[in-house]
C-alpha cells in the first residue's frame, strides 16, 4: 500500500468515529428537548397582556429575575435573548419569547399569549384573531432576482 492509501483510511476511519460519536449525542439531545418540550406543554397557560416593548437582548441586561440568570450554563450569558416586556395584569414582567413567534409579537397591543413559566410559546390576537404581520419590503435586487427565476420558470407565479 503507498502513503497516500494509508492516510486516506486514517482519515476515513476518523470521520466515521466523529459521525458515530454525533449520531449518538443528537439522539440524547433529542430526547432531552422532548422532555423539556413536554414539561412546557403541561405547565402552559394562557393570559391576556399588554406586550409594552421587545428586543433581542443579552440575559444579563435583560431584567429577569436573579435565579434565572445563575441558572443559566456561563457560556450562554453572552449570547442574545429575544426578551418581551408585558404587563400581565398590573404588574409589568420581562418574558422570554419562543424564536417562532418573535417577530409575530405586536408592540404596544393587548393579546392573548400561551405562557410556560417565564417562556412565551405562543400569541394570538386579544379576541382569538390572528395577528397579521407587516411583510418586509424586499430589496430592488431581490425582486429582481424574483422576476428572472419566474420568466425562466424556476419558481412558480405567484
Amino acid at each position: 500500500m503507498s502513503k497516500l492509501s494509508i492516510i486516506l483510511l486514517i482519515i476515513l476511519a476518523v470521520l466515521i468515529v466523529v459521525f458515530v460519536v454525533l449520531y449518538f449525542l443528537g439522539k440524547r439531545m433529542q430526547k432531552k428537548q422532548d422532555a423539556q418540550q413536554e414539561q412546557i406543554e403541561a405547565a402552559k397557560q394562557t393570559v391576556s397582556m399588554l406586550i409594552i416593548d421587545k428586543k433581542r437582548m443579552k440575559i444579563k441586561d435583560s431584567g429577569l429575575p436573579a435565579m434565572v440568570l445563575e441558572q443559566t450554563p456561563k457560556y450562554l450569558r453572552w449570547s442574545k435573548l429575544p426578551i418581551v416586556k408585558a404587563k400581565v395584569g398590573p404588574q409589568v414582567h420581562s418574558l422570554i419569547c419562543d424564536d417562532k413567534i418573535f417577530d409575530e409579537i405586536p408592540v404596544k397591543k393587548e393579546v392573548k399569549a400561551t405562557v410556560s413559566g417565564i417562556y412565551i410559546t405562543g400569541v394570538k390576537g386579544l379576541h382569538g384573531k390572528p395577528i397579521v404581520t407587516e411583510k418586509k419590503k424586499k430589496s430592488r435586487f431581490k425582486q429582481a432576482m424574483e422576476r428572472a427565476q419566474e420568466k425562466l420558470g424556476a419558481k412558480p407565479i405567484k
